[in-house]
């Protein structure tokens, strides 16, 4: 399958072309994607209308504004053209890389992917056999889940809310492993066996003579099926590295007055942004665990309505 970038670099012919595959990309992928990682919610800076360096707009990441030209100006003309400016870090060559360069956000904690956790059926809750309204008590900090029930009564994939919660560690102690949050759904889909639960689920249609029961069985193995013959890693639905569209994709116009129209996805990065960064402020001041808690859930909505706006109920516009 031809990369990203492969496809969109020259014009074939489309005969060439048997057609076009969309499937998850790995956090590998992503990083193989971005040109460097964006730390900053900034744009550019309002007094020299420059990029902020690791924000939005990086020159360093994202490429020069001015064609064979970097940013502290130090570097100009074709004649330089491929030099990597050792003052501001701009490689020196066309600006139209802006329209093609990726970044990425590193999250502090994994968040899971709105699609593939509301759309209907929802695929996460298929693969774990939970019910939506359930793996989103997990998702936004509602309910802990049992990811290891190991010798105690309780079962895995069993919620827990915060009081059961208390009172299976003062029984239990360390003898079970429960979580909160797409961590704790990571964790269960990274123990899920593609192959030997295709079988299962198979035995079980099999073995039912409840319509119902194996219809929502049949629903459940296509999901399945798919993951196996794809060899989609399940935990790519959660993720840990967010891409970051190039910045020509997502303008800045000046407009008159000095002031800028920009588009709505800058604001909703730079939502993801603020959030991720407090969020890995209070982890390094090991802030009590309800704050972090509560960061985690934003950070969480924060990335649902990156990619999906409007899918809560309320659209955000900056």
């Amino acid at each position: 399958m031809e990369t990203l970038y492969d496809f969109f670099a020259k014009p074939k012919d489309p005969k060439q072309y048997v057609g076009v595959r969309l499937s998850l990309a790995s956090p590998g992928e992503i990083l193989k994607w971005s040109h460097g990682e964006i730390k900053k919610p900034e744009t550019i800076n309002y007094r020299t209308f420059k990029p902020e360096r690791d924000g939005l707009f990086c020159a360093k990441i994202f490429g020069p504004t001015k064609d064979y030209e970097c940013n502290c100006g130090k570097y100009k003309r074709m004649k330089h053209r491929g030099v990597i400016c050792e003052k501001c870090g701009v490689e020196v060559i066309q600006s139209k890389v802006r329209r093609e360069r990726m970044g990425h956000i590193e999250l502090a904690t994994p968040v899971a992917h709105i699609w593939f956790l509301k759309s209907l059926p929802s695929k996460i809750g298929n693969l774990l056999d939970m019910t939506l309204k359930n793996i989103e008590k997990v998702f936004y900090f509602d309910n802990h889940i049992v990811i290891d029930p190991k010798a105690t009564p309780l079962s895995r994939g069993q919620l827990l809310s915060e009081e059961q919660y208390r009172e299976a560690l003062e029984t239990y102690g360390d003898k079970f492993e429960a979580g909160i949050g797409a961590e704790a759904v990571k964790a269960l889909l990274n123990s899920l066996d593609m192959e030997s639960l295709y079988k299962e689920i198979r035995t079980e249609i099999l073995a039912t003579n409840s319509s119902a029961k194996r219809q929502k069985l049949a629903k459940r193995l296509k999901i399945v099926d798919a993951f196996r013959r794809s060899g989609v890693n399940p935990v790519w639905m959660i993720m840990d590295v967010i891409p970051v569209l190039p910045p020509d994709l997502r303008p800045l116009v000046p407009l008159e007055g000095g002031r800028f129209a920009t588009s709505d996805l800058n604001d909703l990065y730079r939502r993801v942004i603020n959030r991720n960064n407090r969020l890995k402020r209070l982890i390094d001041l090991k802030a009590p665990d309800i704050i972090i808690r509560n960061e985690k859930r934003m950070l969480q909505e924060s990335v649902d309505v990156l990619f999906d706006n409007g899918r809560h109920g309320r659209v955000i516009t900056g």
